[in-house]
């Protein structure tokens, strides 16, 4: 095999997803109680008790942000509150038992998506998909859906026996090219691959299974990077970039489908075709069982089986579960059935999660789901918790900040004796990280964290492009590891970087002559803060330092 950044990890083997025990999730729901109850009574005693009139501004701002980071707490611990999966089925052997009418095999069609990905990339993720193996009564076809019209992509399709699809415009991007080769196949059901997405031979026998439901609208497999560096000593993991997607991906999405909430994520899942179809004919007024002629005009008119926007699984998935003609209901697989690359390179990180929190954010204040008809109130709050985590750009500042006008100014943001303060405060910390640690089975619950705050500005970004109604960059994340323009990213950490520790050096001078009326409490508190707040700050910056072993 030709060599690449991430050949030496092909060795590795995916995690295996394991279900808790019905003992460790009675310690998650008694400890998940006990963390809403001791903020309940935190926050209590911080409006009652502890605004400081003499700063009353400050005061009510931090005690606001304090107040909605419980909010968004309430959220998470009902996204992952219980996991509740859908049994594993055998695969249709017949059309019938697929929920499909007619006679003949039951037809997949694998459509790999690819704009400006290395060709020779692509054609890894061919040589997978053609090496399926196949259920009894199954045949599949594998395209290759090239936006970017390029004649040796073209070459590599048809010399990995490929079928070939390009368009001249790229109107709709990602869902636009999808679009396009949906109206020109006609499979019953469709794998969506990205450029990099190399299924294991035994992804439809493990997911077609679900389908004998006829209701089941799509399945939703893990994403499992692969090639996360390994650490200095050649052991382990350096997840340097926070991209390891564990947390999201068997936490999050697979307790979210207790309540059909877990939503399609694009690459490494596969869809019924006539349940994307119908939720796309819902938007004109009509059913998927409209005459020929009404869907071939309606086609003519744009029908958008994804919708085009730059998170269209998200989008599209909120659409057909909330279709009241279904009802459609998705199915999350909790184990790995392909392998995906990782963004290598703060500039290729970026651009990837600005697209997640501009399309996210997009869709809150243009298509808000929580107020759409059609959704179930537990699903509905299930969204809320996704769209609540990036509104987080709008408090985190002040909790940033709140330690550095602290120490500049020598202005508390409570009143209250650090005694009584520590007294309230350390059993909801400590009952919080408890509860998280045993709600996250098994993952790292500090990445979470270090991810919100390393990806603050990017969020920020992206939320005054879409208050100002700009188009968010629907730019795919580079395949291949890219080092530059890390400055460009980076700086807004570092400014505020610097002026935490010039808030510190300055609270300390003042403190060496004498001449600050902070008391030694007040300051080793905040100076605490402010180095934990400069910790989780670095993470960027240190992301832009690293480098390959092999590159230094």
């Amino acid at each position: 095999m030709e060599s690449f950044h991430f050949t030496p990890f092909e060795h590795r083997q995916p995690p295996r997803a394991q279900a808790p025990s019905q003992r460790h999730l009675r310690l998650w729901h008694f400890l998940a109680a006990m963390s809403l109850g001791l903020g309940a009574w935190y926050l209590h005693w911080r409006w009652t008790a502890t605004l400081n009139p003499d700063a009353m501004i400050f005061s009510v701002l931090v005690a606001s942000a304090e107040t909605l980071a419980y909010v968004g707490c309430i959220l998470f611990f009902h996204d992952i509150w219980a996991p509740k999966d859908t049994p594993p089925a055998p695969p249709p052997r017949s059309r019938a038992e697929a929920g499909l009418a007619g006679d003949g095999p039951i037809r997949v069609d694998i459509l790999i998506t690819t704009y400006d990905e290395p060709p020779e990339i692509v054609a890894l993720s061919i040589r997978a998909a053609r090496a399926l193996r196949l259920p009894e009564g199954c045949e599949a076809n594998v395209y290759v859906l090239d936006d970017g019209n390029r004649p040796a992509m073209a070459a590599v399709a048809q010399r990995e026996g490929a079928l070939y699809i390009s368009r001249d415009r790229n109107t709709g991007f990602k869902a636009g090219n999808l679009r396009n080769a949906l109206l020109r196949t006609d499979g019953d059901f469709f794998v969506i691959c990205d450029a990099d997405t190399r299924l294991f031979p035994r992804f439809l026998e493990n997911t077609l299974g679900y389908f004998r439901d006829p209701a089941v609208a799509w399945v939703q497999t893990p994403h499992w990077f692969y090639d996360i560096p390994a650490n200095a000593d050649g052991t382990g993991e350096q997840d340097v970039f926070l991209c390891d997607p564990g947390l999201f991906f068997d936490i999050i999405q697979r307790r979210r489908h207790r309540n059909n909430a877990s939503f399609c994520c694009g690459a490494g899942s596969i869809h019924r075709r006539e349940a994307v179809f119908a939720s796309a004919l819902m938007e004109y007024g009509a059913r998927a069982a409209a005459p020929a002629e009404r869907r071939f005009a309606l086609a003519a008119r744009d029908l958008q089986p994804f919708r085009y926007h730059v998170s269209e699984d998200i989008y599209t998935s909120i659409l057909v579960q909330s279709d009241p003609g279904g009802p459609w209901r998705s199915v999350y697989h909790p184990q790995v059935e392909s392998r995906m690359l990782s963004p290598w390179g703060l500039k290729a990180w970026a651009a990837q999660r600005l697209k997640y929190a501009g399309g996210s954010l997009d869709i809150l204040f243009h298509d808000n789901p929580l107020i759409r008809k059609g959704l179930p109130w537990r699903t509905r709050l299930h969204y809320g918790a996704t769209f609540w985590s990036y509104l987080s750009c709008l408090w985190l500042p002040i909790l940033l900040a709140a330690p550095v006008v602290a120490l500049l100014t020598g202005t508390a943001p409570l009143r209250a004796g650090i005694g009584e303060f520590f007294l309230h405060l350390l059993p909801v910390l400590i009952v919080t990280e408890l509860a998280l640690i045993a709600g996250c089975w098994g993952q790292d619950v500090s990445k979470g964290r270090l991810l919100a705050i390393a990806t603050l500005p990017l969020t920020l970004k992206a939320l005054w492009q879409v208050i100002r109604r700009r188009k968010i960059g629907f730019a795919p994340t580079p395949k291949i590891p890219l080092y530059s323009e890390a400055l460009r990213i980076i700086w807004p950490h570092l400014l505020l970087i610097g002026i935490s520790l010039a808030a510190a050096a300055y609270a300390l001078w003042q403190a060496s002559l004498g001449q600050s009326s902070l008391g030694l409490p007040f300051l080793l508190v905040n100076l605490f803060w402010i180095s934990w707040n400069i910790y989780m700050l670095s993470a960027a910056p240190r992301a832009a330092l690293w480098r390959p072993k092999a590159s230094r």
